[in-house]
């Protein structure tokens, strides 16, 4: 709730100023994007960057080696399939409203 509470200030403290928002990391999960549009309205497109487990891996294992992170492989992993699973419902649903473009 605090996050949509957050993009909908900024949002519309904004409206005057732009053609339109991208949003990136949010809704995470089914319910988010179905809040998101109770209060929000419906997003005109949806972008979902669509990329391998394996290159997913790769980068945050790079990623953790070049900075504070100290994430390693099945930290990255768990939270890769934690992703997966909470994602999946979200792109099925805009897939059906066909608002989703994937992007390889």
């Amino acid at each position: 709730g605090i996050v949509l509470e957050l993009l909908k200030e900024a949002m519309v403290s904004k409206l005057g100023d732009t053609k339109g928002f991208l949003i990136d990391g949010y809704p995470r999960e089914l319910k988010e994007a179905e809040e998101f549009e109770s209060k929000i309205g419906e997003p005109k497109l949806v972008f979902c960057l669509d990329c391998s487990v394996e290159t997913m891996s790769s980068r945050l294992l790079m990623r953790s080696q070049s900075s504070q992170h100290s994430d390693n492989a099945k930290t990255i992993q768990e939270g890769i399939e934690n992703y997966y699973q909470a994602s999946k419902p979200v792109i099925a649903y805009y897939e059906r409203k066909t608002q989703l473009c994937k992007v390889n």
